[in-house]
């Protein structure tokens, strides 16, 4: 039986581990990212824009919503400041959603 050679590149085991799948598709990303070059300041400012608005929908709907339940149904409890906290949350789940869909 041939002793493994600690200069060989080739591994006895063929399978790659953890770490060089993460190393591989670490460098896959980067060439990406040098092929499509640099995204505009507009592109930028657009997904800026989008993560504003898709917390600041989502709010306001909650306030206005919680306002309106105070009107109707008097209560010893806000629903306006429950459903702005509501409304944070869910702004704030979209904005990840739109942000992890961009890097992808």
């Amino acid at each position: 039986m041939k002793s493994p050679d600690p200069l060989d590149p080739q591994p006895l085991n063929s399978r790659p581990t953890a770490f060089e799948q993460q190393v591989s598709q670490k460098s896959k990303r980067k060439v990406q990212a040098r092929q499509e070059g640099d995204r505009s300041i507009w592109a930028g400012l657009g997904l800026f824009g989008m993560v504003g608005w898709s917390v600041m929908i989502p709010t306001l709907l909650g306030i206005a919503l919680g306002i309106w339940i105070d009107k109707r149904f008097p209560s010893p409890y806000s629903w306006t400041l429950m459903l702005l906290f509501v409304g944070v949350v869910l702004g704030c789940w979209n904005a990840w959603y739109w942000i992890q869909k961009e890097q992808k």
